[in-house]
């Protein structure tokens, strides 16, 4: 007979047993923040190493001239006013996207009519590489925040429709018809079946638009712009400051960690239903 899974040092099954507030499911949980922790550690341990020895180029600074640098940045108040600029511009351009692939995906994946007449343009601009179309915005919409803020509109719908489109589709059709047998129809059925059997489908698209508005963001913001993170990237590019751009990559990388982390943390909040594999 095979002993029970251990997870930090506590059986799993008192673990899946426990309530939310029980020393065996915080000593789990505070096992795990640890362990997520070391990938990052090795890797700024690494950098260090490597960028002291000269071995990632002589204009690569250490992780520790970049803590520096980012810290003089926010003493001098430079830092915050940029990266607000950036915030605003990305969460604008976010919530069009996201809303935009959301409904799309909605209409396509429970409406056939809805499929026949949106599938196949979205499909075809899908194909278009939207970081290239910045001189087209630009010709657009000229060279203010309408153009940065479209850019960084188009990039997550795609992702987000997909995902939405095959949830839907991808719902257990017996659990359909079983609430139909019940019962339970129109905005109900959707609300109470479709949309639950979905939601996995639908975080992940969530994650990747997500991921997606963030890379557009650099993209925009080093195109024609006095303000945010990215143009602190051009300025710092052309005197020569890499600890600069280096604090910005970081900051980069925090944020879409950070956004990362919070569909996460729904993903466990909105599926606690769910039981799916559990890694040992």
């Amino acid at each position: 007979m095979s002993s029970p899974a251990v997870t930090s040092g506590v059986p799993a099954d008192l673990i899946r047993g426990a309530p939310p507030t029980s020393p065996a499911r915080l000593l789990a949980a505070a096992a795990a923040r640890g362990r997520r922790l070391v990938g990052l550690a090795v890797l700024l341990v690494a950098w260090q190493v490597c960028a002291s020895q000269g071995l990632l180029g002589a204009a690569t600074p250490p992780p520790s001239q970049v803590l520096a640098a980012g810290a003089e940045l926010i003493r001098s108040g430079e830092l915050p006013v940029h990266l607000l600029a950036s915030l605003e511009r990305v969460a604008k351009g976010l919530s069009l996207g996201l809303t935009a692939g959301l409904v799309l995906g909605l209409a396509a994946g429970l409406f056939r009519l809805a499929e026949d007449v949106i599938d196949a343009p979205l499909q075809a601009l899908r194909m278009l590489p939207h970081l290239a179309l910045v001189p087209v915005f630009i010709i657009w919409f000229g060279i203010g925040e309408t153009a940065k803020v479209a850019l960084i509109t188009i990039g997550p719908i795609f992702p987000l429709y997909i995902n939405v489109f095959h949830g839907i589709r991808g719902v257990d059709e017996r659990l359909v018809e079983s609430a139909r047998s019940c019962g339970v129809t129109g905005l109900a059925l959707v609300r109470k079946v479709i949309l639950p059997g979905a939601l996995p489908q639908i975080l992940v698209g969530l994650r990747q638009s997500l991921g997606i508005g963030w890379l557009s963001l650099v993209v925009a913001e080093m195109t024609a712009t006095t303000s945010g993170i990215g143009f602190l990237v051009t300025d710092a590019k052309e005197f020569l400051r890499t600890d600069v751009v280096f604090v910005v990559l970081v900051v980069y990388a925090l944020l879409g960690l950070a956004t990362d982390l919070l569909v996460r943390a729904i993903e466990r909040k909105a599926l606690a239903w769910r039981r799916g594999l559990v890694a040992r």
